[in-house]
């Protein structure tokens, strides 16, 4: 179910893997989102994360991927939406919530300023981290109090497979340098975790490396290596009570 899963300080941050679900194949085991799957079987999935993290079915918060720079803040009082919220980032101060992206190749990133009492969750892909939707993240997190935040990064499709455009390269190096990279034959491509660590190390937040790569892994779901039949994983964390 958790290829990571760790608590920081009270926090719990995890990514997902694709075993130990309700999901047949071609979408087998845990996939939490894509198409063509029954949805009884993804909000089974979702029964299960609710289930470890110890929060009602209904208090798992997630995001329909826009690839945009949009933050919804879950306040104090909110009636927890029902669904997916139009979004690529999430915040709250609450406990009694899970927040969950949703990728199967662009990077979930997990916040967290324990101390005082904010978490965040972003899905940066390529677009993502053109606009900048992390540091749109961090800019949320500092708004409800947050100040030494930690980051976790998760599975994505590294810069050594994610082969693209030159032409798109170029654009998107143009704004995150650190983001210009080659596959491993010798391609254009680019690297979304080094082009949100950089992002990140420019607003002064820790970051935790616990990538891995989405093309690489058959653990894992990849829309690159799988295609339509693609399930998704998830980044999930939760505050502390």
């Amino acid at each position: 179910m958790f290829g990571y899963d760790e608590v920081r300080d009270g926090v719990r941050f995890a990514f997902t893997d694709r075993y130990g679900g309700a999901s047949r194949p071609p979408y087998g085991e845990f996939n939490l989102g894509g198409w063509g799957e029954e949805p009884e079987a993804i909000a089974e999935n979702f029964g299960l994360v609710a289930a470890e993290f110890g929060v009602r079915d209904d208090a798992v918060v997630r995001v329909s991927q826009v690839h945009g720079r949009d933050v919804h803040v879950v306040e104090a009082g909110d009636e927890v939406p029902a669904g997916s919220l139009p979004a690529d980032a999430l915040v709250t101060t609450r406990n009694d919530v899970v927040l969950c992206v949703r990728a199967a190749d662009c990077l979930p990133v997990l916040l967290a300023d324990p101390v005082n009492g904010v978490v965040g969750a972003a899905h940066s892909g390529r677009r993502g981290l053109y606009v900048g939707v992390v540091p749109a993240t961090v800019e949320a997190m500092r708004g409800l109090g947050a100040e030494r935040i930690t980051a976790v990064l998760g599975p994505y499709a590294c810069g050594k497979c994610y082969e693209v455009p030159a032409d798109m390269r170029a654009e998107v190096a143009e704004r995150v340098p650190a983001a210009y990279a080659e596959t491993s034959w010798g391609t254009p491509s680019i690297d979304v975790a080094a082009g949100v660590i950089a992002q990140l190390g420019e607003l002064g937040v820790e970051v935790i490396d616990a990538t891995s790569c989405t093309i690489e892994s058959e653990d894992l779901y990849s829309y690159r290596r799988e295609g339509a039949v693609s399930g998704r994983m998830a980044g999930l964390i939760r505050l502390g009570r």
